[in-house]
């Protein structure tokens, strides 16, 4: 299959998996308020696909991301099956499925703004590069913990299953560190790949220098 080829069987299975995520959640409104980041960047990423197409790297992630976000929107991320499995498996006393979704929550936008760095030759340095896609992934993750305590304050007791805290009174500081971790590991461990899938990319700018 060609690398386009993956693309849109990779768009209905995310779709398909977001519809069945909204048959019965376990709360339609914060299934809606956890789902609503898909609903912004999917029809994003359908208008921009001839204009702008990422890399497939991207593609991939984007989707597992969404996998991680309509889970926890289904479930609420108090009560994920998995996250309970692994609670038990390291004897922890919250599910920490809530802590997967906010390491996405830096993985996969750190390499978005890494490859519109890049590919816009807005930066010359690839370290600089990382340094400042970095800076926007923690920057979404702060603005996301500052969304969270608007809605807390909007709806008052409605507000917890998005929340999640679990009574952790740390939650908000652990949440940005999982964030922080999930930028670090994407960019220690698949920059180059992103790098290489970039220079076969149509209209690719020119690599930058180290």
């Amino acid at each position: 299959m060609t690398r386009g080829g993956w693309h849109v069987p990779l768009a209905l299975a995310v779709i398909a998996v977001l519809v069945a995520s909204g048959i019965a959640p376990h709360d339609r409104k914060t299934w809606f308020m956890e789902i609503a980041p898909i609903l912004i960047a999917l029809p994003f990423l359908i208008a921009t696909y001839r204009r702008f197409p990422l890399t497939t790297l991207l593609y991939v992630l984007i989707a597992l991301h969404a996998l991680v976000l309509m889970l926890g929107g289904a479930y609420t991320y108090a009560r994920v099956p998995a996250g309970f499995w692994v609670q038990d498996l390291l004897g922890l006393d919250r599910n920490p499925y809530d802590k997967l979704g906010h390491f996405m929550q830096g993985f996969v936008p750190v390499l978005i703004a890494r490859e519109i760095l890049l590919r816009n030759a807005y930066l010359s340095s690839r370290a600089m590069a990382n340094f400042l896609s970095g800076c926007v992934a923690l920057a979404i993750s702060a603005v996301y913990e500052l969304i969270e305590w608007w809605t807390a304050l909007w709806l008052g007791q409605g507000a917890d299953e998005f929340l999640g805290t679990q009574g952790d009174p740390w939650d908000t500081q652990s949440d940005m560190f999982c964030a922080l971790l999930g930028a670090a590991a994407a960019l220690a461990t698949l920059s180059r790949l992103q790098d290489r899938q970039i220079a076969k990319l149509p209209g690719a700018a020119a690599s930058a220098s180290p």
